[in-house]
């Protein structure tokens, strides 16, 4: 049995806003950045971490395992926005293509950019990739360190109990702790899906959102 950590990338500026920031390269603000070093100490040591190859993941895993060597799996980086990228809900708000979007409860395409069933595709992928490094290193704790998006397209996929994609979502800075048995019957699976927050047994402290 592997312990999982899925955690997702601490606050940027364009969180602060609640724009859509996909492809966008952001840092972590000060705030975010912050918000990670008081909580890093309470991260769990890992034998792996691997992260997108977006800054506000990588920088996020350098503060929470410094002395770890992070690897990078393009196909875990965050959603294609097209043309919502970069604003937020008060700036689309009259634009026809969101409230399309909207009113398709996500499943539309994003003009411009990713179809949330290609995105999910491509971040199922790239988990799958993670496992088999895993796998062949033989590691007991490995970490991930994506995007809200990234672990909402694994989860739905492999999460035991079954939830729906927007059941996942996470605030910056948490995530869960999953445990992946390799010989699972049914394919890959991920169990004893437990969230890392405020009320949880591994506590990240407050709300970093």
């Amino acid at each position: 049995m592997v312990e999982l950590y899925l955690i997702r990338h601490g606050k940027t500026y364009g969180n602060t806003l609640g724009r859509y920031i996909g492809i966008t390269d952001e840092s972590l603000c000060t705030e975010g950045l912050e918000a990670l070093r008081a909580v890093s100490h309470r991260y769990p040591k890992v034998d792996a971490v691997c992260t997108s190859p977006l800054k506000r993941c990588i920088e996020t895993a350098g503060i929470l395992w410094p002395d770890m060597e992070i690897q990078c799996f393009d196909k875990l980086r965050e959603c294609d926005f097209g043309d919502f990228e970069n604003k937020n809900y008060l700036e689309l708000k009259d634009n026809p293509d969101y409230q399309a979007w909207v009113d398709s409860q996500g499943t539309r395409p994003f003009p411009g950019g990713e179809s949330r069933e290609a995105f999910q595709n491509r971040c199922r992928q790239g988990f799958l990739e993670v496992l088999e490094m895993i796998r062949q290193k033989g590691c007991k704790k490995a970490a991930l360190v994506v995007h809200g998006g990234t672990i909402m397209s694994i989860l739905e996929a492999y999460g035991k109990p079954k939830k729906a994609f927007y059941d996942w979502q996470v605030k910056n800075g948490m995530g869960y702790l999953v445990h992946w048995e390799e010989k699972s019957k049914g394919g890959t699976r991920l169990y004893e899906v437990e969230p890392i927050g405020i009320d949880s047994r591994i506590c990240t402290g407050s709300d970093l959102r």
